[in-house]
C-alpha cells in the first residue's frame, strides 16, 4: 500500500479492454479514482505533442496501454496507420513524461515484436534475433521501438521506464468487431451466431496449424500492476500463461463450448500469421512474482458467457 499512497497515475487506454481491468486492479491496491487520470481519445490525441504534454502534467506514474490494434486482416489492411499511430503515441508520451519529471513509466509492448521464427518458448533475449512476422511487422516494430527508447532513456537520463511483452489477451469486454477483432473474439462471435442462426458450416482462416498462447485479461492487468509496483530494470519482461494451443484445437474447443454441432471449413488461402507463439514466463515470476491464475477453458467460458449476455442486450 505504501507504494501506491497518494500516487497520481496516468493510464492511457484506461477506458479500453485491458485498461479498464488495469484500473480495477489499481483500485484494489487502494488507489482512489480521483488519482487515476484516463485520457479519452476524443479529448486527447496522443499522436499530438501538446496533448501528450497535458496528459502527463502532475503525474507520478504512467501505464501506457493506448494502442491501435487488430487481427491479421486489420494489420494487412492498415499497416501504415498501425505503424505511425503506435509509434507516435508512445515516443512522444515518453519524451513528455521525461521532461515533466514523471517518476516511472510502464510501457506495454506486444508479442508481435518477436521474430517470425523464434525458438519456443520465446525468451526475452531472442527479441532482436530476426524480423517479425510480415502481416503484423509494422505494428510490432512500432511497439518495439518503445523498448529501444525505454532503455536509451534509462541509460542517458536515468529515467525509470520498464517494458512488458504480453501475449495475446482475451476475456470479457474484448473487441468483437469482425473488422478489427483478434482470433478468440472473432471465433466466439462466429460460433455463437452460427448456433443462434442454426447454420451448418463455419468458415475460419488459415490451416489451423499455427499455435498461440493466450492470457486472460484479469491476469494481464494484475501482472502490469505488479510490474509497476516492483520492477525497475531495463530488460523486457514477458507476460503470459505458458500454455500453447494450436489454432485447430482452439477452434474445436470454442465450437464445443458454444454448442456448435456443424462442420468447419478452413480457408487455406488466408494467412496463418506467425507459426508459433508461446512465452518463457520465468523472468516475470522471478522479477515481480507474477504467474497466471485463470485456466484457459475457464476463461473461455467466462468470455463466451459475457458475449452472449451482451448480444441479448442489442
Amino acid at each position: 500500500m505504501s507504494f501506491w499512497q497518494d500516487k497520481r497515475i496516468l493510464v492511457t487506454g484506461g477506458a479500453g479492454f485491458l485498461g479498464s481491468h488495469v484500473v480495477d486492479q489499481l483500485k484494489r491496491k487502494g488507489v482512489q479514482q480521483e488519482n487515476i487520470r484516463i485520457p479519452r481519445s476524443r479529448d486527447a490525441d496522443l499522436r499530438r505533442w501538446d496533448d501528450c504534454v497535458k496528459a502527463v502534467s502532475d503525474i507520478d506514474l504512467i501505464i501506457h496501454l493506448a494502442a491501435r490494434v487488430g487481427g491479421i486482416g486489420y494489420n494487412m489492411g492498415h499497416p501504415a496507420e498501425l505503424f505511425y499511430d503506435n509509434l507516435m503515441m508512445g515516443v512522444q508520451l515518453v519524451e513528455a513524461a521525461r521532461l515533466a519529471g514523471v517518476g516511472k513509466c510502464v510501457l506495454i509492448g506486444t508479442v508481435c515484436a518477436y521474430p517470425k521464427f523464434t525458438p519456443v518458448p520465446f525468451s526475452e533475449d531472442a527479441i532482436w534475433d530476426g524480423y517479425p512476422e510480415e502481416t503484423n511487422a509494422p505494428y510490432g516494430l512500432a511497439k518495439k521501438m518503445l523498448l529501444v527508447q525505454s532503455q536509451a532513456y534509462r541509460q542517458q537520463y536515468g529515467f525509470n521506464s520498464v517494458y512488458l511483452l504480453p501475449v495475446n489477451l482475451y476475456g470479457p469486454g474484448d473487441n468483437f468487431n469482425p473488422e478489427s477483432s483478434h482470433v478468440i473474439p472473432a471465433l466466439i462471435k462466429k460460433f455463437v451466431e452460427a448456433v443462434q442462426e442454426d447454420r451448418d458450416v463455419v468458415e475460419v482462416w488459415g490451416t489451423g496449424q499455427a499455435s498461440r498462447e493466450f492470457l486472460y485479461v484479469d491476469d494481464a492487468a494484475r501482472g502490469i500492476v505488479l510490474a509497476a509496483e516492483r520492477y525497475n530494470e531495463p530488460a523486457p519482461v514477458n507476460l503470459g500463461a505458458h500454455q500453447e494451443i494450436s489454432i485447430k484445437d482452439l477452434v474445436t474447443l470454442i465450437a464445443d463450448l458454444t454448442g456448435f454441432k456443424g462442420s468447419i471449413h478452413w480457408d487455406t488461402s488466408k494467412p496463418d500469421g506467425q507459426p508459433r507463439r508461446c512465452l518463457d514466463v520465468s523472468r516475470a515470476e522471478k522479477a515481480f512474482g507474477f504467474h497466471a491464475e485463470v485456466g484457459f477453458e475457464q476463461g473461455l467460458r467466462e468470455t463466451i458467457a459475457w458475449y452472449r449476455a451482451q448480444a441479448k442486450k442489442i
